[in-house]
């Protein structure tokens, strides 16, 4: 252990950006086991590498609401926030995010390559430095669900077939994509239609038709641990969390990849930060985007990491020795049918929609 933290010692200096920085940081992520693969991939290796102590804050959901009152009142307690990609677009918008110049702020690809090339299209914000590609998918109870397991995401509404409670998270996004489209709306129409008070309406009316059947979640645990104990046939949570709970936990739950959405994971710094606190913050997510760690947190969790220099690293699994690219998202016979989750439009129409999604839940 000496030998190694003196390695990590000594390699530090490649990411110390001044000389006084912060020897605390709350980093703010999910939970469960995307956070755990994070502290072995990330917090660990750098608390070990700089004498770091990290606090783990699983309020990531809350991130835009927490961070606009922080501002407000002048005290930002959060170093370093793992966001979707629209709420970063929101934060950057609205100047609660700092910018980041990749080519000068984050790690070159070990061949030399700048970030901002090695990245590519996933910087989606002037703010974002993207982690993971993930997707939002449904799990089911393979001793729930009969001799006709489900293979169409439109099954969540078949309530006749598939009796049951489901699990939805409590809130419009990807729920109302997948209405309108058991609904009968083509895919490349969907946020056409979604953008209209008819196409919104149109969705809620589809999800009324299974309201009574759904536990709502707020946590990327809870549908994982609503399956394990048998209380929904199916539900919808990251891919990531039923890797986990059917592969770790040997859990009698199968994926059901069917129009899953793609969608980006990545870190944001908050403004207002102190001089010190900003500095260790940028220290932290140099050294966590480089090629290495972002292939590292695959070892844990089914992700994609956002790095094309970090595809060709990603291996077997850290403890289960199983390889983990049939395991991803973007495997072929994982993504025959995607929808691609549309960052722009939900950043521009969270707001409104999320209102008219909560007034429809308390009805």
């Amino acid at each position: 252990m000496k030998l190694k933290t003196l390695i990590l010692t000594a390699a530090s200096s490649a990411f110390i950006a001044l000389p006084a920085l912060a020897q605390e940081m709350t980093i703010v992520s999910w939970g469960g086991a995307y956070t755990k693969s994070q502290i072995n991939a990330y917090h660990t290796p750098y608390s070990e590498m700089t004498g770091v102590t990290i606090i783990n804050d699983d309020s990531a959901a809350e991130a835009v609401a927490k961070l606009r009152a922080m501002n407000e009142a002048g005290n930002v307690t959060w170093d370093v926030v793992d966001v979707v990609a629209a709420d970063a677009i929101r934060l950057c918008d609205e100047g609660l995010a700092m910018e980041i110049d990749p080519d000068t702020q984050l790690a070159d690809a070990p061949d030399g390559t700048k970030a901002s090339e090695d990245f590519g299209d996933l910087i989606v914000s002037d703010c974002f430095i993207p982690q993971i590609v993930y997707s939002t998918t449904f799990g089911y109870r393979t001793d729930m669900v009969g001799d006709t397991p489900p293979t169409d995401v439109c099954a969540v509404f078949d309530t006749a077939t598939y009796p049951g409670k489901r699990s939805l998270e409590k809130r419009p996004i990807n729920n109302m994509e997948w209405a309108l489209i058991c609904d009968g709306v083509a895919k490349d129409d969907v946020y056409d239609v979604l953008a209209t008070a008819e196409g919104q309406q149109q969705a809620l009316d589809k999800l009324a038709t299974i309201k009574d059947d759904v536990i709502w979640w707020s946590a990327g645990a809870d549908t994982p641990q609503l399956l394990a104990d048998g209380e929904v046939v199916m539900g919808s949570t990251y891919n990531g969390r039923l890797f986990s709970v059917i592969e770790e936990q040997n859990q009698p739950v199968a994926m059901l990849w069917d129009a899953q959405v793609f969608d980006l994971d990545g870190w944001i710094i908050p403004t207002g930060l102190s001089p010190e606190r900003q500095a260790r913050a940028l220290d932290y997510v140099k050294f966590a985007t480089d090629t290495q760690r972002l292939a590292d947190q695959a070892k844990y969790i089914s992700y994609g990491p956002a790095r094309k220099s970090s595809a060709p690293l990603v291996g077997k699994h850290a403890t289960l020795g199983i390889d983990m690219a049939p395991h991803m998202p973007t495997d072929p016979d994982n993504a025959k049918n995607t929808f691609l989750y549309n960052y722009v439009f939900w950043a521009d129409f969270r707001d409104d929609i999320d209102a008219k999604f909560q007034a429809w839940l308390a009805q």
